[in-house]
């Protein structure tokens, strides 16, 4: 099943090239829950054999995932915590796999960490298409949120492009390690996370 959407993409891919990419790296980073990790791969993928271009994936896949976090950001800023809140728990969202505890477990993520959530969140799952949402709430700097956003989103589309350009036509191979790849990325952002808590806690006055 998870192979025959690969497919299904990687022809969409060839289809509609770099502005799919875009279009459904958009979707991914908002509130659709839709895995950058049967996008990314199958056009880095046709990167190897010489159909794409392997910066251009990346760089289609960066501005997909920052157009999709800043229509989350522009919601949550413009809507409030509330009626964003309450739309969540709307039966429509629900079938998106979306609610209300979810948005909370973003919410307390930031809220803990702080700015840079926005830039380690994009490394987790789950959190990582919704840590936008507290950035609008807390009506956090559109310039730190585009830098952290590009900076985390730059981070996971690449390590996804490396995988798909590696292992080439073989993407039951890379499926396999899937999880071993986001386990790696959740180590990734907590040793972000901790060596940023404990700068932090001798530097009281950084803000990050």
């Amino acid at each position: 099943m998870f192979l025959d959407i690969v497919n299904i993409i990687l022809e969409f891919s060839q289809t509609l090239g770099y502005p799919g990419i875009i279009l459904l790296m958009t979707i991914e980073s908002s509130f659709v829950p839709f895995p950058s990790e049967i996008i990314i791969p199958p056009a880095a993928y046709l990167a190897s054999i010489g159909e794409m271009n392997i910066f251009l994936v990346i760089l289609s896949g960066i501005f997909g995932s920052l157009i999709g976090a800043l229509i989350n950001y522009t919601l949550a800023l413009y809507l409030g915590r509330a009626i964003v809140y309450r739309i969540a728990d709307h039966r429509i969202f629900k079938i998106l796999l979306i609610n209300s505890s979810k948005i909370k477990k973003a919410e307390d993520f930031f809220l803990k960490y702080g700015n840079i959530s926005t830039f380690t969140g994009r490394l987790l799952p789950v959190i990582r298409q919704l840590i936008s949402l507290p950035a609008g709430f807390s009506k956090m700097s559109l310039k730190y949120f585009t830098f952290y956003t590009f900076l985390g989103s730059g981070i996971w589309v690449t390590i996804l492009a490396i995988f798909g350009y590696a292992f080439g036509a073989k993407q039951e191979l890379f499926i396999s390690y899937y999880k071993e790849i986001v386990y790696g990325l959740i180590f990734i952002a907590i040793v972000i996370i901790v060596i940023i808590s404990i700068y932090k806690k001798y530097f009281k006055n950084l803000k990050l």
